[in-house]
C-alpha cells in the first residue's frame, strides 16, 4: 500500500514538471510581446497557437487521406 502510495506521489509530481513547462513559442512571444502594444502581443500569440494547432491536423490529413477522400465520395453519391 506504501509503496503505491509512493509511486502515486511520483507520478503526480512528475505530471505537474510537464505540464509546468509551457510551450517555448507561447514563452518566446510573451517575452517578446512584453517590448510591444497590447493588440500586436494578443495577434502574435493567437498567430503562434494556430500555427501550433494547425501542424498535426495537417500532418493526420495527410496519413489519412485515402480514408478522408472515400469519406466525401461517399457523400457525394448518396
Amino acid at each position: 500500500m506504501k509503496k503505491g502510495l509512493f509511486l502515486l506521489a511520483i507520478a503526480l509530481i512528475a505530471v505537474d514538471f510537464a505540464f509546468g513547462q509551457g510551450c517555448s513559442q507561447c514563452k518566446l512571444l510573451a517575452q517578446q510581446g512584453s517590448e510591444l502594444n497590447e493588440n500586436s502581443f494578443g495577434s502574435s500569440i493567437n498567430t503562434g497557437i494556430l500555427f501550433l494547432i494547425a501542424i498535426p491536423y495537417l500532418i493526420l490529413m495527410f496519413f489519412f487521406r485515402k480514408q478522408i477522400a472515400r469519406l466525401f465520395k461517399r457523400k457525394k453519391t448518396a
